[in-house]
């Protein structure tokens, strides 16, 4: 790989994180790597002034943090195909990082000039939220087509997945959900919400709603009812070139909120959609292990009981 210039992005009130970014940092220059270090997190966002250069952008995106930095460097950087490296440094459950243990040493950026990694591409979601009136869309029934970078508030990514809940619980806390795809109305959800997941947030709260796991390598969208009320709306998995509108039902004060990734997007109001696709680009994340074990990161971050490391079980 060609490293002339890295950006090392850490999470944010982790003074682990900002340690082992200087760390990082210091042992690129003795590479002669220009190397930039920006602090990310739920209050500091620092990809707009990072990406407003188009001449400044890295070789190589270094993520120290757990997977919501992971998922924060993603949404930004996968449009611009950035590779991202990820390292659970000051994080949590960390399915989309490397231990931090392959810190120990400079080893780690040898092995990336000498290209002994791999490159895992993972499926991403656009959302496009459709405010027009009936009349405007009768008019000029397409869409507008997802712009090339995110652009403004009507455009969103995700790498986990989008969900639509209740904008405010104290007038409801469940909510009508009409789903469509490809033209087609398939159910209208009543419940808590909709969760929409890519493969890599399948082990998340889509799986938490009671959805599926789906391995990385599978390119498929999981359409996740959150509490529904009727046993009839059931978790779907349907094609990644599927189009799904989501249409709020119900009175104008019943507003919806999409969220990315569990960030907050928009609210939308009854009349309005939101069109959910595959992204045309995907997520690059780095992965150095010869050969990773999916099935075992599952067994050790859901804590499945047993052990894949436990001896077999005598033949008598």
């Amino acid at each position: 790989m060609r490293l002339e210039r890295v950006w090392v992005i850490y999470r944010a009130e982790s003074q682990l994180a900002q340690k082992e970014a200087r760390q990082c940092a210091a042992e690129l220059q003795g590479h002669g790597i220009q190397v930039v270090t920006a602090m990310s997190g739920a209050r500091v966002n620092p990809f707009p002034g990072l990406l407003a250069n188009e001449d400044s952008m890295p070789d190589l995106a270094v993520v120290l943090g757990g997977d919501g930095t992971v998922l924060g460097a993603a949404r930004h950087l996968a449009v611009h195909d950035i590779p991202i490296l990820s390292i659970n440094v000051g994080g949590h459950l960390g399915f989309l990082t490397h231990d931090k243990r392959v810190l120990q040493g400079d080893e780690i950026w040898q092995r990336l000039l000498n290209d002994q990694f791999a490159i895992e591409r993972r499926l991403m979601l656009q959302a496009m939220v459709d405010r027009r009136s009936a009349e405007e869309r009768a008019d000029s029934p397409a869409l507008l087509q997802q712009p090339d970078v995110e652009d403004d508030e009507e455009h969103h990514w995700a790498l986990n997945d989008f969900y639509l809940r209740a904008y405010r619980d104290e007038i409801s806390p469940t909510c009508t959900l009409e789903l469509e795809i490809d033209g087609e109305v398939v159910d209208q959800v009543r419940g808590d919400g909709l969760i929409l997941s890519t493969p890599t947030g399948s082990t998340g709260y889509a799986l938490a709603a009671g959805g599926p796991i789906l391995h990385p390598g599978i390119e498929a969208m999981v359409v996740a009812p959150i509490c529904p009320m009727s046993l009839s709306s059931r978790t779907l998995v349907v094609p990644p070139r599927a189009r799904l509108v989501i249409w709020p039902l119900g009175d104008a004060d019943h507003r919806i909120k999409l969220w990315k990734d569990g960030v907050g997007c928009t609210v939308m109001e009854p009349g309005e959609c939101c069109v959910v696709q595959q992204a045309r680009h995907h997520a690059l994340m780095v992965v150095l292990n010869q050969s990773p074990s999916y099935y075992r990161t599952l067994a050790h971050k859901l804590h499945w009981a047993g052990s894949l490391t436990a001896s077999q079980p005598s033949p008598n």
